[in-house]
């Protein structure tokens, strides 16, 4: 199977942010794909791209119309699945087999073929299974739940999670376009209980004027793929969401943490689940320097998250270079810098492509995100690293404000500053500029695209 993704929920309008058309061709020709499936709205794509496509020698049709009949293509998936046979005798075939192939992207570069097997995929459902089956009571996922994903199987599988449901035999309910006003229908017409998706997708939900007239408190939302803002995880408890975060990659499968509250945490606590939170069983992290040394799980010391685990991505496909940076010194290089405390619990700082460098020290653009998204004017906020002749690089805030919401720059940098005055942040994490903005340009998964802001934003 192939899925074709990215580092790390659809989303609202993917054409906005759909790869380009140069990626998906050379997605397609480096996988080397000979049949493929194609839904209906993408046919002027297709054929924009058809005469570029090297290995392609049958085309399936994926159509909610009745009328499903294309030139050219060998039937309509749907009615081919229902004319063929129930009794189809698969092979046999070894454990390690690849089962699932997809290419991450991030923001730059040529996409990278990320494969996983058979045996890689059984394990990751057990260990994510017991990990939220094992929960005393929030976050957990059981076989009474009503399962609704709202991410793509091409986002990492779903983050796995459909494999868990199936084994568990729990109601599934899969959404198709994700619309807040279908999504939110959904859940309270099939009680939904358990889903995932991206911070973007779950302000969506919870801005959407519908959201008021549905009970939400049977609810359990698992938060990946980005940052949780401590704002918005506000948000979702006041509205009796059991919401936390998850931790992982395009290249784990993806899940390494949880952020599931124990009885020892308070329920309300939304600091506490916008952590990455403890590793599944199976998962050995490691916090390392340059030097590959460990680092003390004393909550201070900041350093890239490495991890071993017998479901991660062996490489990529075709790039060896590439392959040998991922697992160098024996772990796989998450490229994400954190803390462990005392407890185990892991916190992430930033992205090592995000961290802000000022003055020598670095900066974390995800503790000032969170900063300033509890203030009650403020929808949503990306910082990124601003040029500075003198300091190297600033933290530059950018903030889409609620609709009628006023805040004003000097605002809402005052209330950074005084949690530095407070002794809670650097001196050096109070923006010297915010800017107020319509919207923040995002990745083809929603993701907040901080390396098209620093373009937008270079002066």
């Amino acid at each position: 199977m192939l899925f074709r993704g990215t580092d790390d929920g659809s989303h609202a309008d993917e054409r906005e942010r759909a790869p380009s058309p140069e990626q998906i061709v050379y997605t397609i020709n480096h996988a080397g794909a000979k049949v493929l499936l194609v839904n209906r709205e993408f046919l002027p794509l297709l054929e924009s791209i058809r005469l570029r496509l090297e290995t392609v020698d049958r085309f399936v049709l994926l159509s909610d119309e009745t009328q499903s009949d294309v030139p050219s293509f060998s039937g309509e998936y749907e009615a081919l699945l229902e004319s063929a046979s129930p009794d189809y005798d698969f092979p046999d075939f070894d454990e390690h087999t690849r089962a699932t192939t997809f290419y991450t992207t991030g923001t730059t570069g040529l996409p990278k073929w990320v494969y996983f097997s058979h045996r890689q995929l059984v394990l990751h459902t057990l260990a994510a299974a017991a990990a939220l089956g094992g929960s005393a009571q929030h976050g957990r996922f059981h076989r009474e739940d009503v399962y609704m994903p709202i991410t793509p199987m091409l986002h990492v599988h779903a983050w796995g999670l459909p494999y868990v449901a199936t084994m568990l035999g729990v109601k599934q309910v899969y959404p198709g376009r994700y619309q807040p006003e279908r999504l939110l229908e959904l859940i309270r017409r099939e009680g939904v209980t358990f889903s995932q998706c991206v911070p973007t997708i779950l302000h969506m939900l919870l801005t959407h004027p519908s959201a008021q007239d549905i009970d939400l408190s049977r609810l359990k939302v698992v938060i990946g793929g980005s940052s949780l803002p401590e704002g918005l995880a506000t948000r979702a408890l006041e509205m009796g969401i059991d919401v936390f975060t998850g931790y992982g990659m395009s290249e784990t499968c993806p899940i390494l943490t949880l952020a599931q509250p124990s009885s020892s945490q308070l329920p309300e606590d939304a600091q506490w689940r916008c952590r990455a939170g403890l590793p599944i069983p199976l998962v050995d992290l490691r916090l390392v320097d340059e030097a590959m040394t460990s680092l003390p799980r004393d909550g201070q010391q900041i350093g890239e998250v490495v991890v071993r685990a017998p479901w991660l991505t062996q490489g990529y496909h075709q790039n060896t270079e590439a392959s040998e940076a991922l697992w160098h010194g024996g772990y796989l290089h998450t490229g994400d810098l954190g803390v462990i405390g005392p407890d185990g619990v892991v916190t992430l700082a930033d992205r090592l492509k995000d961290v802000i460098k000022t003055s020598g020290e670095w900066v974390s653009s995800l503790q000032i995100e969170s900063l300033i998204s509890q203030h009650p004017a403020v929808s949503e906020v990306a910082v990124i690293g601003g040029p500075h002749e003198k300091w190297g690089a600033r933290p530059l805030a950018l903030v889409v404000l609620k609709p009628g919401e006023q805040a004003t720059p000097e605002s809402l940098i005052e209330l950074v500053a005084k949690q530095a005055a407070q002794g809670q942040i650097s001196k050096w994490a109070v923006p010297e500029q915010l800017r107020i903005v319509a919207d923040l340009a995002r990745t083809s998964v929603g993701k907040l695209d901080k390396s098209r802001l620093r373009t937008q934003f270079s002066d």
